[in-house]
C-alpha cells in the first residue's frame, strides 16, 4: 500500500501544470515567505530552504505537519488549514525554483 501511495504522489509530483505553480506561488507568498522566503530561499537561520526541493517530499512534509505526525510548533499551525490542493500547489511552486549548486 505505502508503495502504490508513493506512486501516486510522484505521479502527482510529476503532473503539475503552470496554474499549479501560479497558485503555488500566491499562496506562498501570503503564508510561507515570512520564514522560508518568497522563492523558497529561507529568510530566517532556523528555517530550511524550499526551493529546488522535490515536490513529492514537500508535499509529504507538509502533510506530516498536518496530522501531527512531524512536530513543529508553527509548522503544525501553519500546515494545519491546508488542503490537499493547497498542498500539491505549495509543492509545485517550491519544486519549480531552479537551484545551482557550486562546490567549494
Amino acid at each position: 500500500m505505502k508503495i502504490f501511495f508513493t506512486a501516486v504522489l510522484a505521479f502527482a509530483a510529476f503532473s503539475a501544470s503552470a496554474d499549479d505553480v501560479a497558485e503555488g506561488r500566491a499562496k506562498a507568498e501570503a503564508a510561507c515567505a515570512l520564514c522560508h522566503g518568497p522563492t523558497g530561499q529561507a529568510a530566517l537561520p532556523n528555517a530550511p530552504n524550499l526551493a529546488g526541493q522535490q515536490a513529492i517530499y514537500l508535499s509529504e512534509q507538509l502533510r506530516n505537519y498536518r496530522s501531527g505526525k512531524r512536530q513543529n510548533e508553527v509548522m503544525n499551525m501553519i500546515a494545519k488549514p491546508l488542503t490537499d490542493s493547497d498542498i500539491s500547489h505549495l509543492s509545485a511552486w517550491f519544486s519549480a525554483v531552479k537551484v545551482t549548486v557550486e562546490a567549494p
